[in-house]
């Protein structure tokens, strides 16, 4: 994971490590490759940033339920708290038919 990642900032690339998906063969090694990585230049990032900046808005309504189950499984207190928001008041994308974009019913995007 350093060597590629590395040469792509040497090459004047933007280089995004996303920490919590690659390892290495003990916990300290891969502390030592993301802090060399990060020292190169490197932006370290986590699945679930790249998974909702991906996503972009919870309005996008074609996707919402996909990465919601991704998230509402997988994503810790974030998940948590999409469970919880959807459970308790009614947090989901919705089509607003005053002004054909989505919302949550409540004059807000969705969560």
């Amino acid at each position: 994971m350093v060597l590629p990642a590395l040469s792509a900032i040497a090459q004047g690339y933007e280089v995004y490590v996303v920490t919590d998906a690659s390892g290495g063969v003990s916990p300290q090694a891969h502390e030592h490759a993301v802090q060399r990585m990060i020292q190169a230049g490197a932006t370290p990032v986590t699945w679930v940033q790249v998974l909702l900046e991906l996503q972009r808005d919870w309005a996008r309504t074609e996707t919402y339920a996909a990465v919601g189950d991704v998230v509402k499984a997988h994503g810790g207190a974030y998940g948590l708290g999409m469970v919880y928001a959807q459970a308790v008041i009614g947090a989901t994308p919705r089509a607003d038919p005053h002004h054909g974009h989505v919302g949550n019913g409540q004059g807000q995007a969705g969560t």
